[in-house]
């Protein structure tokens, strides 16, 4: 069994994890390798599920005492009550997704809040690789063209316009660049924008 205590997030989560409130009940969609929900569980005293769908992933959740569901979230969260949880995660998953809308909807369906993070494609090296005629690659899109699982490259003003068209209210919106807020130009200096989120 993992140390659940010895848990140490990467800078980028651990600043994500402080807008999550303590004994909060918590659903981490395309919770990976558990290590967000594990360290909330631990530190924050809680509770809820990860949902994911890499067969590789879930037994480490489950070495983490982290209670996960295998499924796909494009097949959307009816199996969840509306607001059934405190604060819905949507970690640098969102962008994976064929119907972003349709799972932006459901995600605040059944959160009261929720925290969603993407890569930014508006970073200033990706501009330059473009300039450069190639596609970027960096540490929050390490994947080639033709091997990506990247399905949408977003920038924060589309996501702004898209929380916007689905009548959801942006609480905070941060640009991190290695896990720190960016405060000048975070359009052009955060690789990583994150989102707080509610309905209207």
């Amino acid at each position: 069994m993992i140390n659940r205590e010895s848990v140490l997030l990467r800078a980028d989560l651990a600043f994500i994890a402080d807008w999550v409130q303590d004994g909060s009940n918590v659903l981490d969609l395309g919770c990976g390798d558990g290590e967000m929900l594990s360290y909330l569980q631990a530190h924050k005293s809680c509770a809820g599920y990860g949902v994911e769908i890499d067969d590789d992933k879930i037994p480490v959740c489950i070495a983490r005492d982290v209670s996960v569901i295998q499924q796909d979230l494009e097949a959307g969260l009816a199996i969840f009550a509306d607001n059934a949880f405190d604060t819905v995660l949507c970690l640098s998953a969102l962008q994976m997704m064929k119907n972003v809308e349709g799972i932006l909807r459901d995600i605040t369906r059944v959160g009261r809040e929720a925290i969603v993070s993407f890569p930014n494609f508006a970073y200033w090296p990706h501009r330059v690789a473009l300039l450069g005629g190639r596609m970027p690659v960096s540490k929050t899109l390490p994947y080639e063209w033709y091997d990506t699982p990247n399905l949408r490259c977003a920038t924060i003003r589309d996501f702004e316009a898209l929380a916007n068209e689905v009548g959801l209210e942006v609480l905070e919106c941060v640009a991190l660049d290695e896990g720190k807020p960016v405060m000048f130009l975070p359009n052009w200096r955060g690789s990583l924008a994150v989102f707080r989120l509610r309905k209207r």
